[in-house]
C-alpha cells in the first residue's frame, strides 16, 4: 500500500512538472518551480539548475533549491570540466562522495555546505544542450538506478519547460515590440495630413501608401498667408521606430522655420538651417531627402529646392514636362553643404507633381521596375485631370503593373494644380 502511494505521489509530482512544460510562464518562475519540484520528486535535499550561456560557453547558475547563497555563488562552471563533459555526452554522472572525488572543483565549499553525493544529468531539447540539472544529498552513495531514471525524466521535462518558457518570453517581447510599433505608427499617421488643405486658387491632393507598418516618407503643407503655401515631401532613409522619430523631429523643424521664417529669410537659408538640424540628429547611414516648394498664387510663381530627392515634375499647360532638379545634397551628410533655389512661373492649369522613389522603384514579379518613363506616359495621358484623379490614376497604373508583388519602399504622391 505504501509503495502504491509512493508511486501515486511520484506520478502526481511528474504531472506538476509537465504542467510547467505546457504552461505559459516566465523563465525564472519556471526554473525556480522546477528546482523545487526536482527535489521533491527525487526525495533528495537540494537541486541546482545551470543553463548554458551561448556567448561565454559557461554554465550560469539560474536557480537552486535547498542551497545557501554562498554555495550558489561559489564560482564558475565550464564545459571543460570532466563531470559536465560526461553529462553532455549523454551519461548520468554520479559522485558517491564529493569530499574524495578528484573531479570536484569546489571541494571546500561542498564540505561547508554539508553535501556528500551528487547526480548530474544534462538537459537537452531536440539534441541541443540547454544546461545541467544537479541533485545533492548529505548521504554517501545516495543515487541508484531508480534515482537516475527519475532524474532523467525530470531533466527531460525541465528541458521542455525551459524551451517553452523561453518561447513565451520571446512572445512577450514580440508583443511589447508590436505595442511600440503600433504607437510609433500612430505617431507617424498623425504627422501625415489626413487631407490636403483648401487654398484659394489651388487644387491639392496627396496620398501615402506605406509598405511597412512604419515608414520613412513625409509630406506636409503649411500656409504662410492667403496667397503663399509651403509644400514639402521628404524621405527619411531608415525604417521602423528610428525613422518615425527622425521624421517627427524633422517635421517639427520644418514647421518651426515655416512659422514666419519665409517672411524674414530666403528659402536657401532655411534649407541650410534644416540641413544643420539633420546633420546633428542623423546617425551613421541615416540621411534625409527633401523637396521643398513655395507656391505664390498671387504672383503666379513657384520657388523650390531639391535636396537629393526625386525631381519634382512641373507640367505647364500645353508644354513639355520640366524636371525640377536645382538644389543640392541630401540632408544630414555635410554641415556646410550649399543649396540652390529656382523660381519658375506657375500659371493657371499648371500642375506640380511630387513623389518619393517608392513610386517609380516598385517592381513586379519579374523584377522589372515601373520606372519614370511609365510615370511620364500616364502624366501625358491624364495631365488635365484634377489633382485627386491624377494621383489615384498614377497609383492605379502602377498597381496593374506590379500586381501582388511585395514592395520594399513607401510611396507618397502629391499633385498641386493652379486653377485660377
Amino acid at each position: 500500500m505504501a509503495k502504491r502511494q509512493k508511486k501515486l505521489k511520484l506520478s502526481d509530482q511528474i504531472y506538476q512538472i509537465s504542467t510547467l512544460a505546457a504552461g505559459n510562464f516566465e523563465l525564472q518562475e519556471v526554473l525556480d518551480r522546477l528546482a523545487e519540484a526536482a527535489v521533491k520528486v527525487t526525495d533528495t535535499t537540494a537541486c541546482s539548475i545551470r543553463l548554458l550561456d551561448d556567448n561565454t560557453g559557461d554554465l550560469k547558475m539560474r536557480s537552486t533549491y535547498g542551497l545557501s547563497e554562498e554555495y550558489r555563488n561559489k564560482g564558475p562552471v565550464t564545459l571543460d570540466e570532466p563531470v559536465i563533459k560526461e553529462a553532455f555526452s549523454g551519461r548520468a554522472v554520479v559522485l558517491d562522495d564529493m569530499r574524495l572525488d578528484p573531479r570536484v572543483r569546489y571541494r571546500e565549499a561542498t564540505i561547508q555546505e554539508g553535501l556528500i553525493s551528487q547526480l548530474t544529468v544534462a538537459m537537452t531539447f531536440k539534441g541541443k544542450p540547454l544546461g545541467v540539472l544537479r541533485l545533492y544529498s548529505p548521504e554517501p552513495n545516495r543515487f541508484n538506478r531508480q534515482a537516475i531514471r527519475v532524474a532523467r525524466l525530470v531533466a527531460s521535462q525541465c528541458a521542455t519547460a525551459i524551451t517553452n518558457a523561453r518561447l513565451f518570453g520571446e512572445a512577450l517581447e514580440g508583443a511589447k515590440m508590436k505595442q511600440q510599433m503600433d504607437l510609433a505608427a500612430a505617431v507617424q499617421r498623425r504627422m501625415i495630413p489626413e487631407k490636403a488643405p483648401c487654398m484659394c486658387g489651388l487644387d491639392l491632393a496627396a496620398i501615402y501608401k506605406p509598405c511597412h507598418e512604419i515608414g520613412g516618407d513625409l509630406y506636409d503643407f503649411f500656409a504662410i498667408d492667403e496667397h503663399r503655401i509651403i509644400v514639402s515631401i521628404a524621405d527619411v532613409i531608415g525604417k521602423g521606430v528610428p525613422a518615425a522619430i527622425m521624421m517627427s523631429m524633422f517635421r517639427g523643424a520644418m514647421r518651426a522655420y515655416a512659422d514666419g521664417g519665409y517672411g524674414r529669410h530666403e528659402m536657401r537659408e532655411i534649407i541650410q538651417k534644416l540641413n544643420l538640424v539633420a546633420c546633428r540628429e542623423c546617425r551613421n547611414g541615416e540621411f534625409i531627402t527633401l523637396f521643398l516648394a513655395c507656391i505664390d498664387t498671387q504672383a503666379g510663381m513657384i520657388t523650390y529646392c531639391n535636396c537629393g530627392h526625386e525631381p519634382g515634375l512641373l507640367l505647364p499647360a500645353g508644354k513639355p514636362v520640366q524636371n525640377l532638379e536645382k538644389g543640392g545634397l541630401v540632408m544630414g551628410l555635410m554641415e556646410h553643404a550649399q543649396y540652390e533655389t529656382e523660381t519658375l512661373p506657375f500659371n493657371k492649369n499648371d500642375c506640380l507633381l511630387l513623389y518619393t522613389d517608392g513610386l517609380i522603384d516598385a517592381v513586379n514579379f519579374e523584377g522589372k521596375m515601373w520606372g519614370k518613363e511609365r510615370l511620364l506616359t500616364v502624366l501625358d495621358l491624364y495631365r488635365e485631370s484634377s489633382s485627386a484623379q491624377l494621383v489615384h490614376t498614377i497609383l492605379g497604373y502602377r498597381r496593374r503593373f506590379v500586381g501582388l508583388a511585395s514592395q520594399f519602399d513607401d510611396t507618397s504622391v502629391l499633385a498641386i494644380r493652379k486653377i485660377e
